[in-house]
């Protein structure tokens, strides 16, 4: 059955239905709620940085040495800022709400004229003009105004992802079966499958992959499924254990790929020297894979002793200076790397343990 023509009247009330749905938008932003809103949210955040850094430092992070500088540089360009903010909100606030009886008023009349569409329809035109002009008073006045904080915005959700980052990183730490040596820092940490064969299958282990000032490390951390009923998983076990560890400076290239059908998968593959478990490791990981091949490198020059908030221990650098190049026992060259906060080697010829 064809549909029934729409009457000029039909018409006239869904446009003035769609003007008053308008209306109901343009009263929340006259009154610059969402601008209200944002104060409060960065006066919470702004505020609360310095704990939450505090926090990161209690539970061993060692580096970022500028993040107290940089919470307190915040907060203090936010307490600036933020009564000029304030006044603006209220003085053009009070403006824009000056204007919304008017338009109010000609929304109810045009309702009340709305059965007589010669009549209705000029009218109706102008208060659609009116209500427009009001929302894009308003609209130019918020955008006015988030301009005095929004680079100060920005660059909290910049440091606020970075202590995001951080934090998982010390939960993962916290609830791994190892421990990291004496003197070692976590720097990153990201949800990752290792690919042992050098391309990615469907049971691949998936986990979690460490960058340390000193090694790279994979835990599998995952549920198994263990048993099935018509491809449905009705059992289920968790597996977690270090699947491999190596220092970091036995990595010799770190080379990046975008992968996936719509090569928006980051990948890593690690070229590994001689000491290393094994030749190559290629890794799926979830976050920039350019990203982590500048934060290895780092890792690899030392950059990061440059970045500590914590000093490290000197007794434990001279032990790793002072530790013997030949086995006391053997006489064999002693050629495996040597990682700070270690307490002893073992000769990989006759097996003495040997201190340090």
């Amino acid at each position: 059955m064809p549909e029934q023509s729409q009457t000029p009247l039909d018409i006239l009330r869904k446009d003035i239905a769609e003007i008053q749905r308008d209306m109901d938008k343009v009263r929340t932003d006259v009154r610059l709620s969402s601008l209200r809103d944002e104060v409060e949210d960065l006066d919470m955040e702004i505020s609360g940085l310095s704990k939450r850094v505090d926090d990161l430092r209690s539970r061993g992070y060692a580096f970022g040495k500028a993040m107290e500088t940089r919470a307190a540089d915040l907060a203090q360009r936010w307490s600036t800022v933020r009564p000029t903010v304030m006044v603006q909100i209220s003085s053009q606030g009070r403006q824009l709400e000056a204007e919304l009886p008017g338009v109010e008023s000609k929304l109810a009349h045009l309702a009340g004229i709305s059965s007589n569409v010669a009549l209705a329809r000029p009218y109706c035109n102008q208060v659609r003009a009116e209500v427009d002009g009001l929302q894009g008073r308003a609209e130019s006045v918020i955008n006015s105004i988030k301009g005095m904080y929004d680079t100060l915005q920005s660059e909290l959700g910049t440091f606020k992802q970075g202590l995001q980052e951080v934090d998982w990183m010390l939960k993962q730490l916290a609830e791994a079966t190892f421990q990291l040596l004496p003197t070692e820092a976590g720097v990153m940490a990201v949800k990752t499958v290792w690919a042992p064969t050098g391309k990615e299958e469907k049971d691949d282990p998936e986990g979690v992959l460490f960058l340390t000032d000193q090694r790279i490390l994979f835990e599998q951390k995952e549920e198994i499924a263990t048993k099935k009923v018509l491809f449905i998983t009705t059992e289920k076990k968790k597996v977690q254990e270090l699947k491999f560890e190596f220092p970091v400076v036995l990595v010799e290239e770190v080379r990046t790929s975008k992968l996936g059908t719509f090569k928006n998968e980051d990948h890593l593959d690690l070229m590994l020297g001689s000491g290393a478990p094994y030749r190559s490791v290629h890794v799926h990981i979830w976050q920039d894979a350019a990203r982590w091949q500048g934060l290895i490198n780092r890792a690899k020059a030392r950059d990061f002793e440059q970045d500590r908030a914590v000093a490290v221990d000197q007794a434990a650098v001279e032990k790793v200076k002072n530790a013997p190049t030949v086995c006391p026992a053997c006489h064999a060259a002693i050629t495996q790397t040597v990682l700070r906060g270690q307490d002893t080697i073992v000769c990989e010829y006759c097996g003495t343990v040997i201190r340090l």
